[in-house]
């Protein structure tokens, strides 16, 4: 069973209250756990399109925090940040059904500590408000450029005041890369990675440079009409990457921080924000 020394007291992680936070992406749920110290104790995934039942996501749920030695019972919150509508009720039922608990999903309603200044409020993804709420508990009262690298590509905006000012999406690195599969007669799907140069003597080195280059391009051109826009010094601009493919697109040193589990930790303040 794994343990935690609290000063003199070692404490079993089952018999603490711990926080389940769960980001549902398109493609996967990120699922973490944290202690009441706001420590990152575990972290696993599962495919979104795996979730099945409530039964069946729930025993998922429960053998791998067996795995990971956090006892079900320590569970005492869960929060949700979710842009696939059609596992919620599946989801929910499942923490009701076995853990006895009513997940907080990022909805309207719920305290984020986050000033929406666009023109839709309703149009925001939560994923974007739970990266929002992470970066201004990573580093508050700056100004923060957030880009998340999942199936779609964003970058949201954060004034110092803790303002969502808005954002930009353009597709994800690999569904760009099954577009050109999809849509072309002879082009392939091709390993993601970084190309030695920018011009490739071959198709399947060729796609990976249009690949890793567009993203690059998008990033750097992004950072640049933010700083011309807002009129921001780049010293007081943090730039956040997070994201599957943050590291692979950091050789370019774009990012300041590199936070994979940014949305967590924002899903983790959420149940604070809210108690």
């Amino acid at each position: 069973m794994l343990k935690l020394t609290l000063g003199s007291t070692i404490v079993c992680l089952s018999e603490i209250d711990m926080y389940l936070c769960l980001d549902i992406g398109n493609t996967q749920i990120h699922f973490g756990v944290f202690d009441k110290q706001a420590e990152l104790v575990a972290q696993f995934r599962l495919n979104t399109s795996h979730v099945g039942t409530s039964d069946q996501f729930a025993m998922f749920l429960l053998q791998v925090l067996a795995a990971n030695e956090i006892n079900s019972d320590s569970i005492s919150a869960v929060s949700v940040a979710s842009v696939v509508p059609s596992v919620d009720y599946s989801i929910t039922a499942a923490f009701l059904k076995y853990f006895k608990i009513r997940p907080l999903f990022l909805q309207s309603g719920v305290k984020t500590g986050i000033k929406i200044a666009t023109n839709n409020t309703n149009e925001i993804g939560a994923d974007l408000i739970a990266g929002a709420i992470g970066g201004i508990t990573k580093f508050p009262n700056k100004h923060l450029l957030i880009f998340d690298f999942g199936t779609a590509t964003t970058v949201i905006y954060i004034t110092p005041s803790a303002e969502f000012v808005g954002g930009a999406v353009l597709p994800g690195i690999r569904l760009m890369m099954e577009s050109l599969q999809s849509n072309t007669a002879k082009l392939f799907n091709v390993s993601i990675s970084m190309p030695k140069q920018a011009i490739s003597k071959d198709t399947k080195t060729a796609i990976q440079s249009g690949l890793y280059y567009s993203q690059i391009g998008a990033a750097k051109e992004l950072i640049h009409q933010v700083i011309d826009q807002y009129q921001i010094d780049r010293k007081d601009l943090v730039v956040v990457g997070t994201g599957g493919f943050a590291n692979l697109l950091n050789a370019e040193s774009l990012f300041d921080e590199i936070i994979p589990e940014l949305l967590l930790i924002g899903l983790r303040e959420l149940i604070s924000l809210n108690r």
